[in-house]
């Protein structure tokens, strides 16, 4: 419930628009743009996870790890699979979204990566709380899945593989 509100509230306050992107192309190169930034929060998850693997007091590299490395491992894993579930399906929203509305790409975009930082949070402090972090990752995705899902063979039959 609450990522529709974040979304709402951000699209209507923030001050900018995306630029003009009359293209195709230009709507997936700004979409690329702005995938960059979600990969901030992966970027950060190997450098601790790899500060902490190098912190641990495992005797063995490749022996049993400690939770405080398996947590940091888990969520990174976890967040590039999810990563590129966004980016496919951002790029294809990206080219069925009317020019109005590609501000949601960059408002998206923000909310992948709070949404990866709030889970990586909640899941260090214990696995019982890592719902939150998830269903704000996963469900503006499966909702992206849909609209995607609903613009190639609802709206747009004749075009689906032009």
């Amino acid at each position: 419930l609450l990522c529709p509100c974040f979304i709402y509230g951000a699209y209507v306050f923030l001050p900018f628009d995306a630029p003009l992107l009359p293209t195709v192309s230009a709507r997936l190169v700004y979409t690329l743009r702005c995938a960059a930034f979600a990969t901030f929060p992966i970027v950060l998850g190997m450098i601790v996870s790899g500060i902490s693997r190098l912190c641990s007091s495992a005797l063995e590299a490749f022996g049993e790890l400690q939770r405080e490395v398996e947590i940091h491992r888990t969520y990174v894993s976890q967040s590039v699979h999810l990563f590129i579930l966004y980016f496919f399906n951002m790029a294809v929203l990206a080219t069925y979204l009317p020019q109005e509305v590609l501000k949601l790409i960059p408002l998206l975009t923000g909310l992948f990566a709070i949404s990866r930082l709030i889970y990586w949070l909640s899941y260090a402090i214990g696995r019982s709380f890592r719902a939150f972090g998830f269903s704000m990752t996963f469900l503006p995705l499966l909702a992206m899945l849909l609209w995607n899902l609903y613009s190639m063979f609802v709206v747009e039959p004749e075009n689906l593989l032009a």
